[in-house]
């Protein structure tokens, strides 16, 4: 297997055992006739403030699960293999900052699903692209716009006809991936300089050093070192 395949398969290992948990959670639920949307974020309430990390993992129905399986393990593998440094560091952060703007700021009830995930991952990919200016992460930044540019109205609660979609994780996922994308923009993979641009700064160095030195006074200009001087004597003809 060449490398390249081998690092887009491990880009697929986090975001699966993630998926595997929520699935796991809901089969429990199913199996066992169990509800576990208590455990979500409950705003303003002390008992919801668990939720704030245990919401992402528990889903209303089979439906809904469904509906976020594939968003979520294609943006997650897209966030580990071309920000496998950070990737870690972001997903726990938005899922955290998500949480805790719905726990302060959204409605009564209890709010659950990756919904708020997946508006941060999209959200950073998009952003965090365009900022670097890396050719590899633009084009991510347009397979996103592509694929999820629709996800945009989910943060309109005009256009839900049922009232039980949590718009509020959605703007708060989307708002969290965008200013960790400024946030981190100078950390993980970079846009390398091309090679005129090198070019370019090599020659203004050169001519700036030349200038530098036509512009000296003739009394700063060193005198030659007597050591490395070599003298030729020509001997005169005899007549």
């Amino acid at each position: 297997m060449r490398t390249e395949e081998k690092a887009i398969l491990q880009s697929f290992f986090v975001p699966s055992v993630a998926l595997a948990i929520m699935y796991l959670v809901k089969l429990t639920e199913w199996l066992f006739h169990l509800n576990f949307s208590s455990f979500g974020i409950h705003p303003l309430h002390a008992e919801g403030l668990p939720g704030i990390i245990l919401s992402t993992f528990i889903h209303a129905d089979w439906q809904h699960l469904a509906a976020n399986s594939v968003p979520l393990l294609v943006l997650g593998a897209a966030l580990y293999h071309f920000y496998r440094p950070l990737a870690t560091k972001i997903a726990a952060m938005i899922i955290l900052i998500t949480g805790l703007w719905v726990w302060v700021g959204a409605r009564g009830g209890y709010h659950i699903g990756a919904s708020g995930l997946i508006y941060g991952l999209a959200t950073f990919l998009l952003v965090s692209g365009f900022i670097r200016r890396e050719t590899r992460l633009m084009a991510l930044s347009l397979i996103v716009v592509f694929l999820y540019g629709s996800f945009v109205w989910g943060i309109f609660p005009e256009f839900f006809p049922k009232k039980n979609i949590s718009w509020e994780g959605h703007l708060s996922g989307m708002i969290a991936g965008l200013i960790l994308a400024v946030f981190y923009k100078n950390e993980g993979p970079q846009r390398k300089p091309f090679i005129w641009e090198d070019a370019a700064n090599t020659d203004d160095d050169n001519d700036t050093d030349e200038k530098n030195d036509a512009e000296k006074p003739y009394w700063d200009v060193p005198e030659p070192d007597q050591k490395d001087l070599t003298v030729v004597y020509h001997p005169g003809r005899k007549s």
